[in-house]
């Protein structure tokens, strides 16, 4: 039981990491890119890197370009 325990909470604890995402997160215009976007590599003062879900509860919006 201990055994399938400990699978278990490995199992759940990879498979949250597979869904976190990251974003590039501009604080000044709450606008949130993909790292790869065109947007995310020109914001290099007012942009942090956070999780994708961060960005939605601080009231971001996604980029036009990229979708976020």
């Amino acid at each position: 039981m201990k055994r399938f325990l400990l699978v278990l909470m490995l199992f759940l604890s990879f498979s949250a990491n597979a869904f976190a995402r990251d974003v590039m997160f501009n604080v000044k215009s709450y606008k949130y890119h993909s790292p790869g976007c065109e947007h995310a590599h020109k914001c290099t003062k007012n942009c942090i890197r956070i999780d994708h879900t961060d960005a939605q509860r601080r009231g971001g919006i996604p980029c036009k370009v990229c979708g976020g």
